[in-house]
Parts: structure tokens; sequence; C-alpha cells
């Protein structure tokens, strides 16, 4: 098992029997388990011939931390991308890119809500930080409910040097910064675009903030300064969204 990672709940293990069925090596149960979600899953591994087999509740408590719901898979390593795959993303984008940048977010949970928002508005890719930032586990698949296994999760060993190559291929790097003077709602978001979220408590570090070409900011109307950084960043997504689906006419 020391090659092998442990994923657990029923979405992650279900977007990976789906999306990456060769990485699944073995799925375990929790006795008991019957409902028609298992047997979904249970149908998936065997359509991919991944073994199935059952242990008890408390065996798979010690197993991970967090709430499992009787699943957990064994797979091999997770998937972190390098900069050569965000370039091939860019040549086979369709239509204006939208990113994600995600300046040292550190809390695994803040980066598996980030991954399952950037996912649903439809962003091509999350960039990270190599260094003092979260990156795949099981605690960040779990959160995401299946979006790990969907959207690249790029890391790069200098954010400052590929913040500048993607703005020679024509992106517009927005930051997001309390102080800033323009609203998000006022910034155009409709091109191509690399939306910058700095980490918790410390927002984006000073080269970062040097690079983009525009700061916005959230509202603010009640007591509290700031936003966690996946409320922050669902918020700042689905405007991009909002505005490319209003500028794009039905068919």
């Amino acid at each position: 098992m020391s090659d092998l990672e442990r994923v657990y709940g029923l979405h992650a293990v279900e977007a990976l029997l789906r999306h990456h069925p060769k990485r699944v090596k073995q799925i375990w149960l929790a006795e008991g388990r019957g409902d028609p979600r298992v047997r979904t899953l249970v149908e998936l591994a065997e359509q991919s011939r991944v073994r199935v087999g059952q242990c008890e509740r408390r065996e798979m408590d010690a197993w991970v931390e967090g709430v499992h719901q009787g699943v957990v898979a064994e797979v091999s390593p997770s998937q972190v991308w390098g900069e050569a795959m965000l370039e091939e993303l860019l040549d086979r984008a369709d239509g204006p890119p939208l990113l994600l940048v995600l300046d040292g977010v550190t809390d695994p949970h803040n980066l598996g809500a980030c991954l399952r928002t950037a996912d649903a508005a439809g962003a091509l890719a999350v960039i990270v930080p190599k260094d003092k930032a979260a990156t795949l586990n099981a605690t960040v698949r779990k959160v995401a409910c299946g979006a790990a296994e969907v959207i690249p999760l790029v890391a790069v060993t200098n954010l400052a040097r590929s913040l500048e190559k993607l703005q020679q291929r024509g992106l517009w790097v927005v930051g997001t910064a309390g102080e800033a003077e323009q609203m998000i709602y006022a910034q155009d978001l409709t091109g191509p675009t690399v939306l910058v979220m700095g980490a918790e408590g410390k927002g984006m570090r000073r080269l970062t903030r040097e690079h983009c070409d525009f700061l916005v900011r959230l509202p603010m109307a009640g007591s509290v300064s700031s936003l966690n950084v996946s409320v922050a960043t669902g918020v700042c997504l689905f405007e991009a969204l909002r505005q490319r689906q209003a500028a794009t006419p039905p068919n």
C-alpha cells in the first residue's frame, strides 16, 4: 500500500471510476452498505475490472481522517500537472480561457472547494505554486466531490514568471485585493482571463500583485472585512461565468 493513496467518499470514488478507472486498484465498502449509490459504484468497478472488498466500518475509521461514507478506494498516486500541460490546455481552448490561480492557499478544504467551484464555473485549470501551498490529497478529493478528477491542477515553480508567460499569450491577469478601488462587477471578465486569489489571511504576495493587470475587490456590506478564500473564489468565478453567458448570443 505504500505506493498507493486512499481516496474516500462516494462522489470522489465514483468520479475516479468514471474518469480514471485505471488508477483504481481496489475499492473497500463498509459491511452492510448495499444502497443504490453503492450498487452503482460496484457496477462501475465491475466494468473496469476493479476489485471490490468489504471491511468493518471501524477499520475504515482508522484508515482516513474524515467522513468516508463507508467507501474507500486504493488508487495510484495523484496527478498534479506541470506547466507543459497548461500550454497544451491553452492550445486546445475553445473560446476565451478562464484560469484560476491560488497564490499560496494552504488549507486542503479550501483547495477542494475551489476545485469544485472552478469546474462548475467552466475554468480551464487551477494553478498553484509548488511550494508552501496545498496539493492533491484525500481531503481535497473528498471536498471537491469529483472535480479533482476532472479539472487539471497545475503546479508551477515560479508563479510570477508563469503569469508573465500567460500575459504574453494574451491573457489578462485580474488579482483580488481588499484595498482595490474597482469592484469585481465593473471588471470585464469576458476575454482571456487569469483570476488570482490570495492566500488565507495574507492575500496575494507582493510579486504576484505586481504582475496583475487589474486589481478588483468584492463589496463588503457587513461587519467582517473579508470572505473565506473559497467563498470569494466562487463569487468571482461565477461573475466571470455570468458575464460570459450574457455576452454570448443564444442559439
